[in-house]
């Protein structure tokens, strides 16, 4: 008989047991029955095992219930039935439970996700390993960065830059640090900071990377741009009037030994011939001094590029054709070559076409005593996608030492040069967004490249 409620089953079980003790208590008082009493005994241990896997029942539901919450298996559900209204109860805040467990499992794997989707999505390189070098994780922007599918020990990334692995795992909590790397046609400028924390055991040391070149640069042209402003300032203003006098002065001379040169003796017109001389030398050194404060200004005052869409072999022809009668008049051998042909650059034309004439130019006065000179023009896409324009001579190169400073304004290495040229350069390539690099072997080759 099944009864709904458990105690009422229970009690029925205790009072059948009772009975079946009684019975076979009565039975071995008598002689000669033990056949019976022996079914009766056997009737009780059936009876006992019966009532503790009625018992049990409960504990293998609280166990069960323990176990999806030990393995996080929130898909079940837990019935009791016919047990009488308390295990409908139990029923009820088991169900409860596994329902609000399953709950907060959906809200942290939302959580998760989110988190997982914003670290693989920011633009900032992120970077989570071991003092060992073992890496947790590793974000998308640090793939692109170190142009690799996966990394699992920081140690691999020795062929990137031997002096990045070294500052990655001497770093320390709060600790920052900036690391230049030469990455073939890139230059990198790295701001790394350290972040370590513990999750359970582990010692998390937690890395963000950000290629700061740009900012850089920007920063390194803007103070230049200042610095030339003031000074074409304070030149204008302390030249103009000098030149303007000087200038007064000798007409004023002029007029003035004409209506009386009857006057003067040979002394006073040898007197007034050299401050006439004088005056014409401060004329043409003001003259000049404007003329080069004018050039300069020139730095200060690029337009804003024009951008539109075109072919770079459109570039290069148009380039070619401009420069072809000079390198054909000095037997320079010219080659270009674009990887693949249907590369197509979003920029100002002009302004990058001006930029490659200036580079040119500098590599045919880099030939002038080079024996079989040659000049390559080549476009391609880097290992990071991007479009790079590559100009190299093998001329006479350029020393590391003056290799850091020919971007500077002012600095020159030619005796006519006024050192604006690659300065100049500079600044429209970033206009567009790009860098420019130069690499040089003394007299093997010297490589300038643009990257957009």
């Amino acid at each position: 008989m099944v009864y709904k409620s458990f105690r009422l089953n229970f009690i029925f079980r205790i009072v059948a047991l009772s009975a079946a003790i009684f019975l076979l208590a009565f039975v071995l008082s008598k002689n000669n029955y033990y056949t019976t009493a022996s079914l009766i005994f056997l009737v009780i241990i059936y009876q006992i095992y019966e009532m503790i896997k009625y018992v049990e029942k409960t504990n293998r539901l609280l166990k069960n219930f323990l176990e999806s919450i030990r393995y996080s298996d929130f898909t079940r559900n837990f019935k009791v039935q016919g047990l009488g209204s308390s295990f409908d109860k139990l029923q009820e805040s088991f169900n409860a439970v596994i329902s609000d467990f399953q709950k907060i499992r959906a809200e942290k794997e939302e959580h998760y996700f989110y988190l997982q989707t914003v670290i693989q999505h920011i633009g900032i390189s992120l970077i989570a390993f071991h003092r060992d070098g073992s890496v947790e994780m590793i974000n998308n922007a640090s793939k692109k960065l170190f142009q690799v599918s996966n990394l699992t020990k920081i140690q691999d990334l020795e062929s990137f830059s031997p002096e990045f692995v070294e500052a990655l795992l001497k770093l320390k909590h709060g600790e920052n640090t900036l690391i230049k790397v030469n990455d073939n046609d890139d230059i990198l400028q790295l701001a790394i900071y350290a972040t370590e924390f513990k999750i359970n055991d582990r010692q998390v040391i937690l890395v963000s990377i950000k290629n700061i070149q740009y900012e850089l640069e920007e920063q390194e042209i803007e103070s230049w741009q200042k610095l030339i402003r003031v000074l074409t300032h304070e030149i204008m203003n302390s030249i103009t009037p000098i030149s303007s006098l000087s200038n007064t002065l000798t007409t004023i001379l002029d007029d003035f030994g004409m209506s009386n040169v009857s006057k003067f003796d040979e002394k006073d017109q040898e007197t007034i011939t050299e401050v006439k001389m004088a005056l014409a030398t401060i004329q043409k050194r003001s003259s000049g001094l404007l003329h080069f404060v004018d050039t300069y200004r020139n730095l200060t005052k690029i337009p804003n590029p024009n951008f539109s869409i075109f072919p770079v072999k459109q570039l290069f022809d148009n380039i070619h054709m401009l420069m072809k009668e000079e390198m054909k008049n000095r037997n320079i051998e010219c080659s270009i070559s674009i990887d693949p042909e249907s590369i197509e650059l979003s920029a100002d034309e002009l302004l990058i076409e001006q930029v490659l004439i200036n580079l040119i130019k500098n590599s045919i006065h880099a030939l002038e005593h080079t024996e079989n000179p040659k000049i390559s023009l080549r476009a391609y896409l880097n290992k990071r996608g991007r479009i790079s324009i590559q100009l190299t001579d093998n001329g006479q190169g350029i020393i590391k030492e003056v290799l850091d400073k020919v971007f500077i304004p002012f600095f020159t290495t030619k005796p006519k040069g006024s050192g604006i040229g690659l300065a100049l350069s500079k600044q429209i390539v970033r206009l567009h967004g790009g860098t420019i690099t130069a690499h040089s072997i003394p007299d093997e080759k010297t490589t300038f490249t643009l990257t957009f």
